[in-house]
């Protein structure tokens, strides 16, 4: 019977009456088909928890691994803690000569981690990290990638010689063009201590010397959070996106900056919803200045015929 029936449960059929439908009975271990109820595979072993849990304490209490690894932590989750309650595994209170060497075990384990320059390094970084993920609404995952090309840049020795505030908005720069959310130059350097110029020259370097594949800006993305700044409707943010669509595939957007065609493209979309903004309103959002919105907007309304009056 074993030779019938395939390793791969998906792919599982039954060799009695060729049913691919099984039914898992826990409390006995055995998978039988749901058809004909021959048993299958017997044996099986539970890979839940040996112990019970009525609430989530009881669950965190008894049990026996940690949180996952973590690229937001400067150790990775992966450092021991020796706890300072100076008991045993049973909860006894330690005795004379055991609580002294416990007492030298936990000091050292805290200087060997404070004294060395790359966890101090990252423990400085990722505190910029999680301020500047905050102040510009970076997501989960683009944290991650910008603490993943941060650790990079200090493996490779890149940080030498420029600021840490510098590298790390230059890789959340990077890592909200890898997901789509770009953030512009302006925007890390209103949040960061680290000038205009120098968060681009980390830019340029981390992009070079890592051999990072960053896509181009693109004036779509900008729409989602330029609209929800501005509280727009719904119809009016699509049919901004629809405006740039069009702008792409006659060649308008080519060589402009992303920013001065999302702003346009909203103005334009604003008019003809009956969802206006101003145009000091939308240059403040997407950090373009008003000349730049309207020299924009009229450049869309007469290439791509558009009726905003």
């Amino acid at each position: 019977m074993g030779s019938l029936v395939r390793e791969n449960e998906k792919d599982m059929v039954c060799p009695e009456c060729g049913g691919t439908n099984f039914q898992q009975d826990t409390s006995r271990g055995e998978k039988a088909c749901s058809s004909c109820g021959l048993v299958i595979t017997a044996h099986h072993i539970d890979q839940s928890a040996e112990w019970r849990a009525f609430t989530k304490e009881e669950k965190d209490a008894r049990a026996r691994t940690g949180a996952p690894m973590s690229l937001l932590i400067p150790d990775k989750g992966l450092s021991t803690t020796i706890s300072r309650s100076m008991r045993d595994a049973s909860g006894r209170a330690l005795k004379g000569n055991n609580r002294a060497a416990m007492y030298r075990m936990r000091k050292w384990q805290i200087r060997s981690i404070a004294h060395s320059s790359e966890i101090r390094n990252l423990s400085i970084a990722l505190r910029e990290l999680d301020r500047l993920a905050s102040n510009l609404g970076v997501s989960r995952d683009a944290k991650d990638t910008a603490s993943f090309i941060y650790r990079k840049a200090l493996t490779k020795r890149l940080v030498r010689g420029r600021s840490i505030e510098g590298m790390m908005s230059g890789a959340v720069y990077i890592a909200c063009r890898m997901h789509q959310t770009p953030r512009q130059l302006d925007e890390l350097a209103d949040e960061s201590i680290s000038t205009r110029r120098e968060i681009g020259k980390c830019v340029r370097q981390l992009i070079r010397y890592l051999n990072l594949k960053v896509p181009i800006p693109s004036a779509t993305n900008l729409i989602p959070r330029v609209a929800a700044e501005l509280k727009l409707e719904g119809k009016t943010s699509i049919r901004a996106g629809t405006i740039i669509a069009d702008a792409k595939k006659n060649g308008i957007t080519a060589g402009k900056d992303p920013g001065g065609i999302a702003g346009a493209a909203i103005y334009i979309a604003g008019i003809l919803e009956e969802d206006r903004r101003t145009q000091r309103e939308i240059a403040e959002a997407v950090n373009v200045t008003e000349v730049t919105i309207r020299n924009r907007y009229k450049e869309l309304a007469r290439r791509l015929n558009l009726s905003t009056l």
